[in-house]
This record gives structure tokens, C-alpha cells and sequence, in this order.
């Protein structure tokens, strides 16, 4: 007799009894996302996993810790059989066809009345992929297909062609250290969304040559100024695209509210009305130390890490940074925007009491391509960076840690 496909359906298993019978590995898998359907489910097994111990402990749910019996079955609207006894596997298979349940079979999926799709989810939409020819059922072709498509849904690369998802307003976007892989999932799909881009010079710039050629791309640095103050006018900007009924994307290097003053755009906003989306990004005091091999904390090291802006010197009357508490933790210094003035910061720690033999090194263009490492000490770094030439964007970080992992070749 010729195969037939199978009929693809979605089961709405709210407050209803599933069955499922193991508690290995195939177990810990799937009952994430019967836990999240609602289902109310009999887990039976003399064994389980410590994940699958932990989701009993929290009453998410019900565990008998024993085998399989004949009319465990008898109740259930649904079975996931993932036993590692054949003979118990195929007397529940039997049982779940006496009564009519769907029945997913680990071991024998030819012997089961349902398949388990590879599925994702993405932005309320769950993709479910199946193969339905025996001879190409193979798991791994199935998730493939998956992951492309959900990838294809959260970045924006696969978009229905009449469909386009489309909100007006404002998203402050983090785009991560450099590196256009480093960008949030979110963030990629709003910039694929977007009308208008309004980018810093350290947002990852290879992400803008991605964007449809309709979006307007604005340089943040290149926005008249006029009578105003430079992040005034680009607060106006914001707001003058996003009321003309735009998608705009207001796109900054590593996180938006680390040294990225996007409060100061979210409080602009929120008083013109404009509703905006914050989405945090993965900041450089972190991704690009340990890019260069440098952890920000370690083990009998480092118990704490301190991110400062070094955009003022520490004898300037605007600075709010206490350096004299500062020299005496024993844990890693990470320094932002701090490379014109690290000589006098340096000298600024080591007079507060901090050894002048500390550690220090400069990640330059961390996780990019031109990504840069240049090491020193507290009493060195100053000179270093002049000998060096080493230019901003440059994350600096001073402590033991910088010597932990290995080190850079000369």
C-alpha cells in the first residue's frame, strides 16, 4: 500500500491529560512545550533526568515514579512514548490505539499514529516543519528547514510580500560592539522593518548595506545642528520622521543606556507622544574584552567588574567618577571612551594606591575584523598608546585579569 502524508494540525491541549511515559533526554525535550500548551501531564517513569526532577518539583508536572502500566493510557488525549523498554514502548503504543490517542513513538515512528515537527517560534507565529517521506525522514534535514525559516522570520530576510510588519514610531536599537552578528535577533528584524535609520559611527556599519534600498539612512554625526545642541537635533529628527508615520530605528553602537544617552531620546520621545521600543544590545565593556581573551572576571581573580566613562579627565571639574575609591578595589577597571585620556588616568590610580605594575590592555575595533590588542601597565599605558598610535573605539581594562588567558604574541 502507497505512503500517504500525514495531515499537519495544531492540538489545543489546554487542561488536557497527556501522557508521557520515560523521563530521559526525549522527555526533557518536549515537555517545555507541553508545559507551555497547558497541557495537564502524567509524566510515568521509575527514573527521570534532574531537569525533568526539577519541572515535578515545581508542580509543572504530575510524576509516578514506576513503569508503564496497562490504562495509563485510558484518560489521555495525547502520549509521548519515550521509554528505553521495547516491549513496554509497543504494549503502550497498543493500548494508546485501543483507546484512540494520538501517539508519538520515540523509538519506532513508523509504529506511531503522530509525528513531532521540528517547530520555532517567532514574533507569534509557529513554524512547524514535517518530512513526510520515509526515506527522508531525517531529523536533521527537518530542523534545518526550521531554523531558516524561523531565522528568515525574526531577521526580516523572509517577509510576506503583502504583509510586511509595519509600526510607526521609534526603536532604540542596541546593535552590539562592531561585529553585524552580534546584533540581537530583535534588532536585525526592526531594522528590516524600518523606514528610516538614524545610525551612530559605532553602530555595526556592515548591517546598513543590508537595508532595502527605500530606507533612508541618516548619519547621527551629519544631522544639521543648527541653534541645536547635537543631541537635541537628533532627538528632533527622531521625532519629526516618526510623526510623518515612519518606522524608524534609531540604531547605537553596544547597549543604548550604557554611555549611549538613549534615556535622554526616550524621555524626547515620550514628550512628544511618540511610542518607542527600547531593545538592549550586547555592550563592548563585556563582548569585546572577552573577544580579546580577557574575562572581566575570574575565579580566585576578579569577584567584580567596574564600568567607567573615561570621556573627562579625572581632574576635570565635570567628572562624577570617584578615582581615589576606584584605585583601591582589588577587581577589573573596564574603561569606555577612555583613550585620550588613560595617561592621566593612570596616574590619577597609581597615586591613589594602586600598583603601577597593574595589568592593562587595549582592545581596539574589538570584534571586528580589524580588532586590535595592545597590553601595558598602569605605569606604561600612557606611552604605550602614543608608541602604538592606538585610536578610539577602543575598550580599555585594568586588572589581573588581563593576564589570565593567553597572552598576545609580540
Amino acid at each position: 500500500m502507497a505512503e500517504h502524508p500525514a495531515y499537519p494540525v495544531g492540538l489545543r491541549l489546554t487542561g488536557r491529560r497527556v501522557v508521557v511515559l520515560g523521563g530521559g533526554q526525549v522527555a526533557q525535550r518536549r515537555l517545555p512545550a507541553l508545559i507551555a500548551a497547558g497541557a495537564d501531564i502524567l509524566l510515568v517513569s521509575p527514573e527521570v533526568t534532574p531537569s525533568v526532577e526539577a519541572m515535578a518539583d515545581a508542580g509543572e508536572i504530575g510524576w509516578q515514579q514506576r513503569r508503564y502500566a496497562d490504562g495509563d493510557l485510558a484518560d489521555a488525549w495525547y502520549a509521548l512514548i519515550a521509554t528505553s523498554d521495547a516491549e513496554a514502548n509497543a504494549a503502550a503504543s497498543a493500548e494508546a490505539e485501543r483507546h484512540r490517542v494520538w501517539c508519538v513513538r520515540s523509538d519506532d515512528a513508523d509504529a506511531a499514529t503522530a509525528w513531532t515537527p521540528a517547530t520555532g517560534h517567532s514574533e507569534g507565529v509557529t513554524v512547524a516543519v514535517l518530512t513526510t517521506e520515509a526515506r527522508g525522514r531525517d531529523p536533521r534535514h527537518t530542523a534545518a528547514i526550521r531554523d531558516a525559516v524561523v531565522e528568515g522570520l525574526r531577521d526580516g530576510t523572509l517577509v510576506a510580500p503583502h504583509h510586511r510588519t509595519r509600526t510607526a514610531g521609534v526603536a532604540l536599537v542596541g546593535g552590539g560592539p562592531g561585529d553585524p552578528d552580534l546584533i540581537t535577533v530583535r534588532g536585525r528584524r526592526l531594522l528590516a522593518e524600518a523606514d528610516v535609520v538614524i545610525a551612530d559611527r559605532l553602530g555595526p556599519r556592515d548591517l546598513l548595506a543590508e537595508l532595502p534600498p527605500h530606507v533612508e539612512v541618516i548619519d547621527a554625526a551629519k544631522i544639521p545642528y543648527g541653534r541645536f545642541m547635537a543631541q537635541e537635533a537628533i532627538n528632533n529628527a527622531l521625532i519629526e520622521h516618526a510623526k510623518q508615520g515612519k518606522s524608524v530605528v534609531r540604531l547605537k553602537g553596544g547597549d543604548p543606556y550604557v554611555f549611549g544617552r538613549g534615556m535622554e531620546e526616550l524621555h524626547a520621545l515620550a514628550e512628544a507622544g511618540i511610542p518607542c521600543t527600547v531593545v538592549p544590545g550586547i555592550s563592548s565593556s563585556i563582548s569585546v574584552p572577552g573577544a580579546a581573551g580577557i574575562p572581566v572576571t575570574h575565579r580566585g581573580v576578579a569577584h567584580e567588574f567596574t564600568v567607567v566613562s573615561g570621556h573627562v579627565a579625572p581632574d576635570d571639574e565635570r567628572s562624577l567618577v570617584d578615582w581615589p575609591s576606584l584605585a583601591k578595589l582589588t577587581g577589573t577597571l573596564v574603561i569606555l571612551m577612555g583613550v585620550d585620556k588613560i595617561g592621566k588616568i593612570a596616574e590619577t590610580l597609581v597615586a591613589h594606591g594602586k600598583p603601577a605594575d597593574t595589568p592593562v590592555a587595549l582592545i581596539q575595533e574589538g570584534t571586528t575584523a580589524a580588532q586590535r590588542r595592545v597590553d601595558a601597565t598602569l605605569a606604561t599605558v600612557g606611552e604605550t598608546v602614543r608608541t602604538q598610535e592606538v585610536r578610539p573605539p577602543a575598550v580599555i581594562v585594568i586588572g589581573e585579569v588581563v593576564s589570565v588567558g593567553p597572552q598576545p604574541s609580540a
